[in-house]
């Protein structure tokens, strides 16, 4: 056998090794664009009522679709299209657990129907899961929240004194953990008793920064009057400790208040209390 026929069998070879590979890409290339992809962006609940699950995500090729949560169909996109967003209201579904699956169903051009993976979300800490008695549960969360003060140190120029002050999150500022907001706004009612001074409201803004082993750590201040001409700032730093009933978390608070213009009316506070945003409006 001469050399330039081996040579041309050697050829042969190789051209039908590549083109057999090169069937076997295009076939794989065939069958992986035979799908369509889903690429999640938000899947969340929001923690204010109504509670909305906003959810959005990309496809990786123009379609419909539609997801089911709890046996309960909710259309996302009623035309054919890569980008999907939705906002749906699921405080009348009845869920059992903090963590509720759901999968996504898109449909193609050519109506062929394609099915995600099972997706999760987490139910907000204030939400009321069903079995247990709604109404009761609603009710500690309202006592809770308005009823239950935090008890107070006070220490004025050496004088010793016992408060009360209850703290209401109007505003909080939705972070990317969902646990805690990143920083909230609120007003505060306090009682010093037996004080010279006892009444007083404040208006602060807290920053939350969430740590391992506790909590979380918050700094904040707040501008405060007692409506009689004693007009202040307090700087505070509150430590929250433990959660209770995935709603409450136990902190524990140092604060200074004085006047910037008038030393000498200046007074510590040490608290210990219940942090909870159930009412708060989230931005």
């Amino acid at each position: 056998m001469s050399i330039k026929t081996k040579l041309l069998m050697k050829f042969e070879k190789s051209f039908r090794f590549i083109l057999l590979l090169s069937l076997f890409f295009s076939t794989f290339s065939i069958a992986q664009e035979d799908s369509i992809e889903v690429y999640l962006i938000d899947s969340y609940v929001t923690p204010e009522l109504p509670h909305t699950f906003v959810l959005s995500f990309f496809t990786s090729d123009y379609a419909k679709s539609f997801v089911v949560i709890n046996n309960n169909e909710f259309v996302i996109s009623d035309t054919l299209t890569d980008t999907h967003k939705s906002r749906i209201d699921i405080t009348h579904l009845k869920l059992t657990g903090k963590s509720v699956p759901f999968i996504i169903y898109t449909t193609n051009a050519d109506g062929k129907k394609f099915k995600s993976e099972k997706y999760e979300f987490l139910l907000p800490t204030n939400y009321v899961i069903e079995g247990g008695s709604n109404l009761l549960t609603l009710g500690l969360f309202v006592v809770t929240n308005f009823a239950v003060p935090a008890v107070s140190y006070v220490n004025v120029h050496g004088t010793d004194y016992f408060a009360v002050n209850k703290e209401i999150p109007i505003l909080s500022f939705r972070s990317e953990s969902f646990k805690y907001p990143f920083g909230y706004f609120a007003f505060e009612y306090s009682h010093i008793f037996n004080a010279d001074r006892s009444n007083y409201l404040r208006l602060g803004y807290k920053q939350i920064i969430e740590v391992p082993a506790i909590e979380y750590v918050s700094p904040g201040i707040n501008v405060f009057t007692n409506f009689d001409g004693y007009n202040g700032i307090s700087p505070e730093i509150s430590i929250g400790w433990l959660k209770l009933l995935d709603t409450f978390t136990i902190y524990s608070r140092y604060r200074f208040n004085y006047q910037p213009n008038r030393p000498g009316n200046e007074f510590n506070e040490i608290s210990i209390g219940l942090y909870s945003s159930f009412f708060s409006f989230y931005l």
